[in-house]
């Protein structure tokens, strides 16, 4: 039978170029030449701010006390921006450094975005730490590891379901800012008081001090076979990063990007991949409380009946159950293909027979497919490297290199290594 056409969809980067090294060892590189980009994603933050204070940035459903979700809470641009200034000023004023920076432990939320946002303010790096390290952890071996490399000066933690973490782990002399609630164990600062920090000319000086090479955040390896690594990640590597999405993936420039998204900020696809994207074309991000367990998987579905994202990402299991949803939940395909360019998976291998099931729920609503897009990358990269060439691609498919990025692919024991150069490492 024959499919129906997909939604229009342009790729920037469709012809490489292949040669030779030593035996064993080829290069290849796009023909496509990667332009200009800012040096600091703080300026798309800024500009952003002042061009379109008043378009939603970031929005979280707020949370009451059973656990459940409510209404959709929202921030524009111009409250962050107010926001980030009033933090970065109170990082300054304690202190912190590239040698005591920031540690993180919070899922996803509004208060864990403002305090990354007034960190990249202040030129001051952070670490979003996995939550799991903190909450599901009994001895804490991987937390205590990622606070005895980074040694951080503050460490914000989203709640008080952390408090047995941070007893154990950080030291009763450094600052620990809740983003709400307190602790039973020792005295905290609420987040409040450092949105209600004056702002003195010190945070446009510090701003004007951070550049390309200045460090934004470390983030971790996931650390499934051994202990995690940081990985450095820079205002250049980022900027970069999102120039050659753009350039491989020019449906970005359309329209500033809608995402209904889970994926974590402790990882890089969800934290630089996703929230870069929004920062950099001035999107809105609806951070979705759902994941693709069984837990929790209906509250993913109830947020894509409400929201019309522009791209979607998730993981393979993510999509197998929005594929088996989406042949009897009618709500869900109005709203979810209504808007959307393009689906994304990371992470792992999609199967073909979802890719299948997704298209015939998308022909059946729409009558046209959706592009699923999808690539290779690492945290090293900052994280996007490879991307598909075309729409005709199936289950195994990963594409070619990003703009001004160089592959060597390096022929080991019958396998190949995959290495990279560019701008974004």
């Amino acid at each position: 039978m024959e499919r129906a056409p997909f939604r229009p969809m342009d790729f920037g980067v469709t012809r490489v170029q292949v040669r030779d090294g030593a035996a064993g060892v080829r290069y290849v590189q796009a023909e496509a030449s990667l332009p200009d980009y800012p040096t600091r994603l703080t300026d798309r933050f800024a500009h952003w701010a002042a061009v379109a204070p008043s378009r939603p940035f970031l929005a979280r459903r707020t949370r009451r006390p059973d656990g459940t979700t409510g209404d959709w809470r929202l921030i524009d641009y111009g409250e962050a921006w107010l926001a980030a200034r009033a933090i970065a000023q109170a990082l300054l004023d304690r202190g912190v450094s590239v040698e005591r920076p920031v540690a993180i432990l919070s899922e996803n939320s509004l208060e864990h975005a403002l305090m990354s946002l007034g960190c990249m303010l202040a030129g001051i790096p952070f670490t979003p730490v996995s939550p799991a390290y903190a909450l599901v952890s009994r001895d804490f071996e991987k937390l205590r590891h990622v606070l005895a490399v980074t040694t951080p000066g503050l460490v914000f933690a989203a709640d008080a379901r952390y408090e047995s973490a941070l007893r154990a782990t950080v030291d009763p002399g450094t600052e620990v800012v809740m983003g709400e609630g307190r602790l039973d164990s020792r005295d905290t600062t609420p987040l409040a008081a450092l949105l209600q920090t004056p702002v003195t000319p010190e945070v446009d000086q510090a701003i004007a001090a951070t550049g390309p090479d200045t460090i934004v955040k470390f983030l971790f390896t996931s650390g499934s076979t051994k202990l995690p690594k940081a990985v450095i990640n820079t205002q250049k590597m980022w900027c970069a990063n999102q120039q050659q999405m753009l350039v491989s993936m020019p449906v970005l420039a359309e329209a500033p990007p809608v995402l209904v998204d889970w994926l974590p900020w402790n990882h890089t696809f969800g934290g630089n991949h996703n929230v870069g994207m929004v920062i950099f074309h001035g999107g809105t991000l609806y951070i979705d409380d759902g994941k693709p367990t069984p837990a929790l998987m209906g509250e993913t579905l109830r947020n894509l009946r409400e929201i019309s994202p522009t791209v979607y990402f998730n993981v393979p299991t993510g999509f197998e159950a929005i594929a088996r949803a989406m042949h009897t939940d009618d709500a869900l395909r109005r709203t979810l293909l209504a808007k959307v360019r393009m689906f994304f998976y990371s992470g792992a291998a999609l199967a073909q027979p979802i890719w299948d099931s997704l298209w015939d729920a998308q022909e059946r609503e729409v009558g046209e497919r959706i592009v699923m897009g999808t690539g290779l990358g690492m945290t090293e990269s900052a994280p996007f490297a490879v991307f598909i060439t075309n729409p005709e691609v199936r289950a195994g498919d990963i594409g070619v290199p990003a703009a001004g990025l160089v592959l060597k692919l390096v022929d080991i024991d019958g396998k190949t290594e995959v290495r990279y150069r560019g701008p974004n490492i």
